[in-house]
């Protein structure tokens, strides 16, 4: 099988954790939490650094600040009514593994979020990879009880990792 995440490494600090093994685990276990083959999709991840990242939120987002985590998603699949689940992406034509958008993740604010929440790197950057997933899926925070769906995503696909509640200070 194909590697569901296509990556991009731009800063080589990200060599140092494996994150084509962390980025594919992330992205089967939301895929398999979601129900969804991971043969018919893929996601795009651009591994680069804060300078990098600026640029983009910037960009995108009108905010030219580093962030951890940017998402965009090849289509909407937000729910309209608040708290509920998004809608499931569907293959485009048979045949050919159709993308649910592109993730950015920027080094330097990893690092530094995983030392001030005394997390493993490794994990942390899990966490973010299935938050990012989850935007691109249709998953948001704006609203409380998105919010509140999301994050009870987040939790119980990395609990199925053996990875700690990200969100239990």
């Amino acid at each position: 099988m194909e590697p569901l995440v296509d990556i991009i490494i731009e800063d080589q600090r990200w060599n140092g954790i494996d994150l084509p093994a962390l980025a594919e685990r992330a992205a089967l276990a939301v895929f398999e939490d979601q129900g969804l083959d991971p043969t018919l999709f893929e996601v795009s991840l651009l591994a680069c650094d804060d300078a990098r990242i600026t640029v983009l939120n910037g960009e995108f987002r009108d905010k030219p600040k580093p962030t951890n985590v940017l998402s965009w998603p090849a289509e909407d699949l937000a729910a309209e009514d608040e708290g509920a689940r998004p809608d499931a992406p569907e293959p485009f034509l048979p045949d050919e593994r159709e993308s649910i958008g592109d993730i950015a993740i920027a080094w330097e604010t990893c690092q530094r979020e995983a030392e001030e929440g005394q997390k493993p790197l490794a994990d942390h950057v899990t966490h973010l990879i299935v938050h990012g997933i989850l935007h691109l899926l249709g998953y948001d925070h704006i609203r409380e009880g998105d919010a509140l769906l999301m994050e009870g995503t987040e939790i119980r696909v990395l609990d199925r990792m053996g990875i700690s509640d990200p969100y239990d200070m």
